[in-house]
């Protein structure tokens, strides 16, 4: 049975969509199903065949869709972040990376009798992990200490260099073959030489452009995306294969040059890849024959075994000599390295290229790639929990809260709860709010929370409760209800919209909780942190009880929050109102007259 090309095309974007959905309600990476249902849908049942539908087209969508995962990738490379981490991460996505690459290339070509080429782009293929593998699996496991933040920053580290390392790689196979070594060696240095050069004076002549607000702000992300094709197009015809290194280049020349705000093309290329790879990885699971999956064999899984038992325990164990983190830190952290993106889409392409080489064993590239990217993401999201518990390494209970707005009253609802060791993280887009923040020692994650690099690289393993405490209305709804899917209703909490306001958005707000009160305004309470109003605790008991408190502070005071005896913290609210009662701790916002 075949679709006609009409139905094939909308059906692939209704099952992108399904697979997207099922995989955020299971809490598993959505590379897993996506594969898992491009399977039963190309070899299994035959319903989609990517070759017969898109005919010529196939290679440069292919083509297309992998530089934009690259550039995407490439454009959270930031040298100061590198320099900046701990000295485990930045040896674990150089070092490590290393140790991995050759032992998976060693054992490829002693094991699959592979060429020492392929064994070498097999090898570099497979010792990226990325964040969109990473982030599903640590948010269902919950790491303590900084396990977490470990494997967080490899995942985003190690994606773009990984990345590079499997171009350079497949540049070198590819000139090589019919070349003596001396004009494969030229051909080589000819490729990457104008892959990088094409790439840093594409990625300066865009900065330029950014920052002299050149395109209309409307324009700007369309025009960074056509230009980037443009470029990856033009190296190509200029050097043969140099178009993927120079979209990487030139996504880190941009990450790195200063002063320039990449969050709205960020945001753009994340919404624009959920559709591009779920379709991608659909069609390149669907071009997986019987044949090819008969190619797994003993000699594969053993491989496999090398993979995930010796190179990457082995890879952890060198770079953390030296570090405090325990054994069962060390094996935890050798344990946790799924596959994801990257590994599926970049094999796909370099193998519907090396075809057309004839270079023999190119048809087991993919397969061997889509086993590790299954195995590891089913193994690990199945063992890793009852391990992490066997090991006593999960996290404690979750009884923090993410904040949204960095401004004055959200830095005192959150010094205040810091006190009391609450975890608390700020989120915003204004950067000198959260600069200000960072002064006081807290938490921040510098852009919009909702974003796909949010949910790859913000931290929140300790927190349970959502706080909107920022000016933005429309930033504000959208913020609400994307963490209403993943908190729960009843932990989303937002200030109040005045009452004389009929817009959509006051209508919106009255379906969460009412933060504090129904007449607690954003501008009364920044205006209160104004005239110097702060955040006090006050305790309650047999002979001063909660009336007393009330008429003590009078309407001026507005109560936040409330420890019950059991230390158990309780959020003031005007849908869910309490009665705190001896041996209560009040925490409320109280004028200075008040605060004394």
């Amino acid at each position: 049975m075949s679709l006609s090309p009409l139905m094939a095309l909308a059906a692939l974007g209704l099952i992108s969509i399904l697979c997207q959905w099922t995989a955020f309600r299971l809490k598993v990476p959505a590379i897993l199903p996506l594969l898992l249902v491009g399977l039963l849908l190309g070899p299994g049942l035959g319903v989609l065949q990517p070759d017969p539908l898109l005919g010529d087209l196939l290679f440069p969508i292919v083509s297309l869709a992998v530089a934009v995962i690259l550039f995407e990738g490439s454009l959270t490379l930031r040298f100061a972040d590198l320099e900046g981490q701990d000295r485990l991460i930045t040896l674990m996505v150089t070092l490590g990376m290393f140790i991995t690459f050759v032992l998976a290339s060693v054992s490829a070509y002693y094991l699959l009798d592979l060429s020492p080429g392929l064994s070498a782009l097999l090898g570099a293929l497979v010792v990226v992990t990325g964040p969109t593998v990473i982030a599903p699996l640590l948010r269902s496991v919950r790491l303590k200490g900084k396990l977490a933040t470990v494997l967080h920053w490899e995942g985003i580290l190690i994606d773009p260099i990984g990345a590079l390392l499997a171009v350079l790689v497949y540049e070198f196979i590819s000139v090589r073959q019919g070349l003596a070594i001396e004009h494969a060696l030229v051909a080589f240095g000819l490729t990457v030489a104008t892959g990088v050069l094409a790439g840093a004076l594409s990625g300066f002549l865009l900065a330029q452009a950014l920052k002299k607000r050149f395109f209309p702000r409307y324009l700007e992300t369309i025009a960074v995306l056509t230009l980037m094709l443009a470029a990856f197009a033009i190296s190509n015809e200029l050097m043969h294969e140099s178009g993927l290194l120079t979209v990487t280049v030139m996504g880190v020349w941009l990450a790195n040059t200063k002063g320039l705000d990449l969050e709205p093309i960020i945001e753009f290329k994340e919404t624009l890849s959920i559709l591009l790879i779920s379709a991608l990885f659909l069609l390149l699971a669907a071009r997986l024959s019987p044949d090819d999956i008969a190619l797994i064999d003993g000699a594969a899984l053993l491989w496999l075994g090398v993979l995930v038992l010796v190179a990457r325990p082995l890879a952890v164990m060198v770079c953390a000599f030296g570090t405090d983190l325990s054994l069962k830190e060390r094996w935890m952290i050798g344990w946790i390295a799924p596959r994801g993106i990257v590994a599926a889409a970049v094999s796909s392409l370099f193998a519907l290229k090396l075809s057309k080489l004839d270079m023999p064993g190119t048809e087991r590239l993919v397969p061997l790639v889509f086993l590790v990217i299954i195995a590891t993401v089913v193994m690990q999201s199945l063992m890793t929990p009852p391990l992490a518990r066997w090991l006593g390494l999960r996290a404690p209970p979750r009884n923090g809260f993410l904040i949204f707005g960095a401004n004055p009253l959200a830095r005192a609802v959150a010094a205040a709860l810091d006190r009391y060791e609450i975890p608390v993280v700020l989120s915003d887009t204004n950067w000198d709010s959260l600069r200000q923040a960072r002064m006081q020692d807290l938490s921040v994650y510098y852009g919009n929370p909702t974003s796909e690099h949010a949910d790859a690289t913000l931290d929140l393993s300790l927190v349970d409760r959502l706080l909107v405490l920022a000016p933005y209305h429309r930033l504000n709804a959208e913020v609400a209800y994307h963490y209403q899917d993943r908190f729960g209703a009843e932990k989303v909490y937002r200030l109040p919209e005045p009452r004389g306001d009929k817009s959509p958005r006051r209508r919106r707000s009255e379906r969460h909780q009412s933060l504090f009160d129904e007449d607690a305004y954003f501008a009364t309470l920044s205006s209160m942190v104004a005239k110097g109003a702060q955040v006090k605790a006050t305790k309650l008991s047999d002979s001063f009880g909660w009336e007393d408190y009330r008429n003590k502070q009078g309407k001026e005071g507005v109560p936040m929050f409330a420890f019950d005896p059991q230390r158990k913290l309780r959020v003031f609210t005007a849908q869910a109102p309490f009665e705190p009662g001896p041996g209560w701790e009040i925490l409320a916002l109280v004028p200075p007259e008040n605060g004394n």
